[in-house]
């Protein structure tokens, strides 16, 4: 069975809700006069709710409708906000430096709405102590706190061990945000 609505011919009831092109009920009315109407106006005759009992028909052009539903699905996929998961690697003896730059990596990551897998990889001995790894992943989840959340507490995976953290705010929420203050620094730019 097609998702697509039935339209004229194809209705097979003996009659239907009609309902005019500027929505206003016309009433229930015979299959073959609700066609006649259609035809006159010059417009389709379209099942929109099959299961009613009669079922229910609108007067419209076919053609336009699906176009314009077209359209609202195209607009609202585009809108649409795809979670994305980031991965950064660090290591148990990381250098303070190179652990603030990896931490502002996060940070970005987690102020665009991504979510971050944050993996620690153990070497060698390294295994034998797990819990600097952990003391490692629980500062960065200190550190990044007011922009994100551990979505997943610190687990060892074999050699490594692993924590993902989500951000508080959504993606479409940081995206309209960039685009505000892109517009901000455009108008201050402009004056």
């Amino acid at each position: 069975m097609s998702a697509e609505p039935r339209i004229n011919d194809r209705i097979r009831v003996p009659e239907v809700r009609l309902v005019g092109p500027n929505g206003e009920q016309v009433g229930i009315v015979p299959i073959a006069k609700a066609l006649e109407l259609a035809r006159e106006s010059d417009l389709d005759l379209v099942e929109v709710a099959p299961t009613a009992r009669p079922p229910v028909a609108k007067l419209m052009d076919y053609g336009k409708f699906k176009y314009e539903s077209a359209m609202k699905a195209r607009e609202a996929r585009k809108n649409q906000a795809h979670t994305i998961i980031k991965e950064i690697k660090l290591r148990p003896k990381i250098d303070p430096h190179d652990y603030e730059t990896k931490k502002g990596h996060v940070v970005r990551f987690l102020k665009a709405g991504d979510k971050v897998k944050v993996t620690i990889m153990f070497r060698g001995r390294e295994q034998s102590r797990p819990e600097l790894g952990f003391r490692l992943l629980q500062r960065l989840a200190d550190d990044v706190e007011e922009l994100g959340f551990v979505e997943s507490r610190p687990k060892q995976d074999g050699r490594n061990m692993i924590m993902v953290l989500g951000p508080h705010k959504k993606k479409a929420e940081a995206k309209a945000e960039r685009a505000a203050s892109r517009e901000q620094d455009a108008a201050a730019g402009s004056a």
